[in-house]
């Protein structure tokens, strides 16, 4: 296990440093920093101090090696548009970009465990058919579009949610929530689902396809032959053994719904970490951009590091396939 665990480790550390290196190319390649933080009046003398003072002249090894050192401190720098610490940005942003996207996973899983298990019970059945066929809305349609007709139906229409905005929020020491109030949970419902569908009509199928399978199985076989009632071998076997490859999928989309909640939180107006994104790339404010590079990889590289730990708790034979290979080695 503790090998194991070092692995990962070490493959996310690897992971980190890639993301960092490109994170710190967009300072060479995105225009020059000077001319994002002065106007035209600025003279050449004023320029060069200022690339002295940034550390711009410095080998590009040093500067690298001070922005890993910077960024694994907290400290992305300064932003070229709002002149403030690009820290202090995200972490005003933050709350909103998370608490947004783990509505929307809760969602997803929830809804799509159900509808998975309950299709891949009831396959041949009227209401079964008729949410696989309302599954591909989920999967063919945008995710703009699709944030567009729920505001146009609900929002316009029906007058029963905002269409922007995040709604009244508390401040629980450095930390603000919307989840605590009516407003809070009627403006995050419709950005959730319309963040959330793709997710769930993707393990909705999964788990349709995985119970299908499994039910086929010898095992199962045997154990109708044994005369275990349905509900003990669906949800006692079949549905146990479901869950591994459901654990990968929830964990990898998890980090997929933060990374791209971008053109959701663009979509309704939600003010959190994606919005911050375009808006920085409107402006060239590259300090921003490369923050939100790395943030959203740590993301990604800890909820799978999460996610492979959990992997191997729930699977027992991965845990012997690795302590026989630990074992010869």
């Amino acid at each position: 296990m503790i090998f194991f665990i070092v692995r990962r480790i070490a493959e996310a550390f690897l992971v980190m440093g890639v993301v960092a290196l490109i994170s710190f190319s967009l300072f060479r390649f995105v225009g020059d920093p000077i001319n994002n933080m002065v106007g035209q009046d600025t003279s050449q003398a004023e320029r060069e101090v200022l690339r002295t003072q940034l550390g711009l002249n410095d080998a590009i090894v040093t500067q690298f090696a001070r922005f890993v050192a910077d960024a694994s401190h907290g400290d992305f720098g300064m932003s070229y548009r709002q002149a403030r610490p690009v820290a202090e940005l995200i972490g005003e942003r933050l709350p909103a970009t998370l608490e947004l996207s783990v509505v929307a996973s809760v969602i997803a899983l929830v809804l799509g465990m159900v509808l998975g298990v309950y299709t891949g019970l009831h396959r041949k059945g009227f209401l079964s058919r008729l949410v696989m066929a309302g599954s591909l809305i989920g999967i063919s349609l945008p995710t703009f579009l699709i944030g567009i007709f729920l505001i146009l139906i609900f929002s316009v229409w029906l007058g029963w949610l905002p269409s922007f905005g995040r709604g009244d929020v508390v401040r629980i020491g450095g930390w603000s929530t919307g989840l605590l109030t009516v407003s809070g949970w009627k403006a995050v419902l419709m950005p959730a689902v319309t963040l959330g569908l793709f997710q769930m009509t993707l393990i909705m199928r999964l788990v349709r396809s995985e119970l299908m399978e499994i039910l086929r199985t010898d095992y199962i076989k045997f154990a109708r032959a044994r005369g275990l009632p349905d509900r003990s071998i669906h949800f006692g076997h079949a549905l146990r053994n479901t869950m591994i490859p459901v654990i990968t999928i929830t964990g990898l989309q998890l980090g997929s719904i933060i990374a791209f909640a971008i053109i959701t939180e663009s979509v309704f107006q939600w003010p959190g970490l994606g919005l911050l994104f375009l808006q920085s790339v409107q402006f060239a404010d590259i300090p921003v951009m490369a923050a939100y590079l790395l943030l959203v990889a740590f993301l990604f590289v800890l909820i799978n590091l999460l996610v492979d730990v959990l992997y191997y708790l729930v699977d027992p034979r991965l845990r012997g396939q690795l302590g026989g290979t630990h074992a010869k080695t």
